[in-house]
C-alpha cells in the first residue's frame, strides 16, 4: 500500500512539472525556436542631448566614449548627431566640402538648441567625427558639440558647468553677450574687451552678429574692409540709426571674426560690437537711435 502511495506521489508530481514547463496560451516550452532574428551588429553611434566630461575632442572613439546626464558636471554637450553622405575611405578633412557643410549643420541646430544665435553668448561649437578606425567599420556620423567658455574674446577657457545648455539664450541670461569695457594698446587698438553691468560705465556693447559671404580669410587691408562694413550694419540695426555715411562718426567698431582655422572649416559669423573710443556710457545703446548715438564733432 506504502509503495502504490509512493508511486501515485511521484507521478503526480512529474506531471505537475511536465505542466509547469508547457507555455500558457498553447506556447510549447520550447526555449530556442520562438526568437526573433537579432539584428546585424551596426556601426557606433553616438547619442545627442547628452553630456561629456572630458574636454572636447574632435576625434571621438568607441573607447573614449562616456556620457554623462547633464545635471553633473560636464564641458561639452552634444546638440545633434548628423550624418555625412557618400562613402569615402577615411573622416573628411577639416577644411573640405564635407566638414565645411557639418559645420553649417551644426552652426544652424545649435543656435535652434539655445534659441538665439550661439555667438550671441559665451558659447563655442565644435564639429567631432569618428575616429579611424570607427570610420573603418562603417560609422559616418558628426557631432555637434557647444561648450560654455569664460569669455567670447581672446583667451577663451572650457568652463565646466552643470545643466543643459538647451534654450540657454531664449531669455535673459548671464550667458549672453551684453556691455563691455575695452582694454587698448598705446596707439589705441583694442587688445580685449572685460565684460561689465550696463549699469556701470562702458565704452562698448555687443550688437549682434553679422554673416560673412563664403570667401578666403581676411589677410590685408581691402579684405578687413567689408568686415568691418558688415558689423557697421549689424550696429545701425542694433542701436536704431541710419546705416549710411555718417554712422563712422556716431560709433567706432570692434570686429571679433573665428579664427583662421575655423574660418576654413565654414565658421563665417563675425562678432559685432559698438565701440564709444571717446566718451562712456551707463545703459545699453540698443534702439537709443540718434540720441544715443549722436554725431561726433571730432
Amino acid at each position: 500500500m506504502q509503495r502504490a502511495t509512493r508511486t501515485l506521489i511521484a507521478a503526480l508530481t512529474v506531471g505537475a512539472m511536465l505542466a509547469g514547463c508547457a507555455g500558457p496560451g498553447g506556447l510549447d516550452g520550447d526555449l530556442t525556436d520562438d526568437w526573433g532574428v537579432l539584428p546585424p551588429p551596426g556601426p557606433f553611434i553616438p547619442a545627442a542631448e547628452v553630456c561629456h566630461e572630458a574636454d572636447f575632442a574632435h576625434v571621438v572613439s568607441v573607447a573614449a566614449y562616456a556620457p554623462v546626464d547633464c545635471s553633473v558636471p560636464h564641458r561639452v554637450e552634444a546638440v545633434h548627431v548628423g550624418s555625412f553622405p557618400g562613402a569615402t575611405s577615411k573622416p573628411p578633412a577639416s577644411a573640405s566640402t564635407e566638414m565645411r557643410a557639418a559645420f553649417a549643420d551644426c552652426d544652424t541646430r545649435a543656435t535652434g538648441y539655445v534659441g538665439d544665435n550661439w555667438r550671441a553668448g559665451r558659447l563655442r561649437l565644435a564639429v567631432a567625427v569618428p575616429s579611424g578606425p570607427g570610420w573603418a567599420a562603417g560609422s559616418r556620423w558628426y557631432r555637434c558639440d557647444l561648450m560654455e567658455v569664460t569669455t567670447a574674446d581672446v583667451g577663451a577657457e572650457v568652463v565646466v558647468r552643470t545643466g543643459s545648455l538647451r534654450d540657454a539664450l531664449r531669455s535673459p541670461s548671464a550667458l549672453r553677450l551684453g556691455c563691455q569695457q575695452t582694454r587698448t594698446d598705446r596707439n589705441g587698438v583694442v587688445q580685449a574687451l572685460v565684460p561689465v553691468d550696463c549699469a556701470q560705465r562702458h565704452d562698448a556693447e555687443f550688437a549682434g552678429v553679422w554673416a560673412s559671404p563664403d570667401r578666403q580669410y581676411p589677410k590685408r587691408g581691402a579684405d578687413w574692409a567689408s568686415i568691418y562694413a558688415g558689423c557697421r550694419s549689424v550696429i545701425a540695426r542694433y542701436a536704431g540709426v541710419p546705416d549710411d555715411t555718417d554712422l563712422v562718426f556716431r560709433s567706432d567698431v570692434v570686429v571679433r571674426p573665428p579664427g583662421a582655422g575655423r574660418w576654413r572649416a565654414g565658421d563665417r559669423g563675425v562678432r559685432c560690437y559698438l565701440w564709444l573710443s571717446d566718451r562712456a556710457v551707463t545703459g545699453s545703446l540698443r534702439n537709443s537711435g540718434r540720441a544715443g548715438l549722436p554725431l561726433r564733432t571730432k
